[in-house]
């Protein structure tokens, strides 16, 4: 009589390990930070660790991390783009790696620089939405008038729009 196989409960079976991408991902969700933070995070981790030839972080340390940075700085990428690698960076050691961090303090982040905003005259704003017409227009006009964001002007819904009060629910 042949023995037939025993199913293992799940503590017992012998699931392979999460891959490091799918923990920062899971890291992300717990902490319940934004879909597009986790895609950035993500994103970074991932050239970080392909920029050093797919070595695993632990192997890695500050001078890495430096070149990372520098590279992006050589690149010309932004200030806030530096900041947001860097961020995503020290997240994977902090929370995924969980090596100690002490060098981390000695590695300095990017600055901005100080610009003033450009604010265009009423003029010049309606020479601009005089040239836009259809769906563009209602956007800039809506973005203009309101004051959003692209990101938030694309995301409103007929049911934001209270017309009788004339308001948007954001």
């Amino acid at each position: 009589m042949q023995k037939l196989p025993t199913s293992a409960s799940p503590s017992q079976q012998n699931f392979p390990a999460p891959r490091l991408l799918d923990r920062v991902r899971a890291a992300i969700r717990t902490r319940h930070y934004s879909r597009r933070t986790e895609e950035a995070y993500v994103s970074w981790i991932r050239r970080f660790i392909v920029f050093h030839g797919k070595r695993h972080p632990r192997e890695l340390g500050e001078p890495e991390v430096s070149a990372f940075v520098s590279h992006l700085a050589a690149r010309g990428v932004s200030a806030s783009t530096q900041n947001q690698a860097l961020s995503a960076v020290i997240f994977l050691y902090a929370v995924i790696v969980g090596q100690p961090l002490p060098w981390m303090d000695g590695i300095v982040r990017a600055q901005r620089p100080t610009r003033l905003p450009v604010v265009l005259s009423r003029e010049e704003v309606s020479a601009l939405l005089s040239k836009l017409h259809g769906t563009v227009w209602l956007m800039a006009s809506v973005m203009y008038g309101a004051g959003l964001r692209l990101l938030e002007c694309v995301e409103l819904r007929v049911k934001d729009v209270n017309f009788d009060r004339r308001e948007l629910r954001l």
